[in-house]
């Protein structure tokens, strides 16, 4: 695939130049494909020149460059370049809101971005408050049961788990295992994952309310 992708974007920047829409693309695919077989540094020196490039051709609020450079604080965060990752999502959410409107998927799913990586990096109490606003705004815009409201609810009751708030991350378990039930079925991975975590947390709190017991 990596050595397919090398041939059509050279070619493709021969014939079309280097900042057509579709060398461009190709040049984004490569770096997917870079990232996915462990190439990180290769993969964010492609992304940063596909960011680059789109925003040339495009301008900075068109979709297209806005998700290049998402995808670049992904591959930083990636490679536990934290600080970096952080500076450009929070850059881009900016540029999403404004550009796409704040209650837009992609500017929800930045969102969630950086409250993961806030996490990442220790910053808990930030991350927690920010899923909470992520979690409401996409209740609100996307539903309930909309895979990226799945995700940051559960990526919010991890948090609560790690925090010690584990009646709260408990809670927000039992709502999503109930509702994934309802929605995927009982024998879902993501069901199954669920219904895995609230074990787990409730036997946490049992050993911690009851040290003696096994």
């Amino acid at each position: 695939a990596i050595a397919l992708y090398e041939q059509v974007a050279t070619d493709r920047a021969r014939i079309l130049g280097d900042n057509h829409p579709h060398t461009l693309n190709t040049r984004n695919n490569l770096a997917d494909a870079y990232e996915s077989a462990g190439r990180r540094d290769e993969a964010i020196a492609l992304y940063e020149q596909v960011a680059t490039g789109l925003t040339c051709v495009l301008g900075p609020d068109h979709p297209r460059p806005l998700t290049a450079r998402n995808n670049l604080a992904s591959a930083y965060a990636s490679a536990e370049r934290h600080d970096e990752a952080i500076t450009l999502y929070e850059q881009v959410a900016q540029d999403q809101a404004r550009a796409l409107g704040k209650d837009h998927p992609h500017t929800l799913t930045t969102l969630n971005n950086i409250a993961y990586t806030y996490r990442s990096v220790g910053r808990l109490p930030e991350a927690i408050t920010l899923y909470e606003q992520v979690m409401k705004d996409q209740i609100r815009v996307l539903g309930e049961d909309h895979p990226g409201t799945y995700n940051t609810r559960r990526e919010l009751a991890d948090s609560y788990r790690e925090a010690g708030r584990t009646d709260k991350s408990i809670t927000l378990y039992e709502q999503l295992l109930v509702s994934s039930q309802r929605v995927l079925g009982a024998d879902h991975p993501f069901t199954m994952a669920m219904r895995e975590e609230l074990g787990d947390v409730r036997r946490e709190l049992k050993q911690r309310d009851n040290p003696s017991a096994d």
